[in-house]
């Protein structure tokens, strides 16, 4: 497995944010989305990072940055077929890496309440984020739970 940062435009990783954003949408309320689309990904405060096997994409994940000493993890996703080996685990361990050489002391995620995210859920915790209250622009949403790690902790 390889992962690198992406510049989002080949056919691979944009099918699999078309995926992504499917599974969203056919999960949670249209004004519970909160991942972004392709353009929304290829913004300046963005760094997203594709795993891929075999030239094939197989994951990816994004960090946000939203201030200098804060970032939000968005638009995590492994393929289904390769689900279970691994890749969001790297892939989260990319960024966590990434948020501590920028000096980060904190990141945030929202993902889905439901079933369907329960194994995002464990994979954060394992990594030791815990659950909190919304940050940023978002508001308390049943179909949401919010997440933070505190970096300056593990270091």
């Amino acid at each position: 497995m390889n992962i690198t940062v992406d510049k989002l435009n080949d056919d691979g990783i944009v099918k699999l944010l078309q995926e992504h954003l499917q599974d969203m949408h056919a999960q949670s309320p249209a004004e519970s989305v909160h991942a972004l689309p392709l353009q929304a990904l290829k913004a300046a405060d963005l760094t997203f990072w594709s795993a891929r096997e075999l030239g094939q994409a197989i994951g990816c994940i994004a960090l946000k940055q939203l201030s200098s000493t804060a970032g939000e993890i968005k638009s995590m996703r492994t393929r289904e077929a390769a689900r279970g080996r691994g890749v969001a685990g790297a892939l989260l361990q990319t960024l966590l890496h990434e948020a501590n050489q920028r000096g980060y002391q904190t990141l945030w995620l929202e993902t889905g309440s439901m079933a369907f995210f329960r194994p995002a859920r464990r994979l954060y915790k394992k990594y030791g984020f815990y659950e909190c209250g919304p940050f940023a622009d978002y508001k308390e949403d049943p179909h949401s739970v919010f997440m933070r790690y505190d970096i300056r902790a593990k270091r």
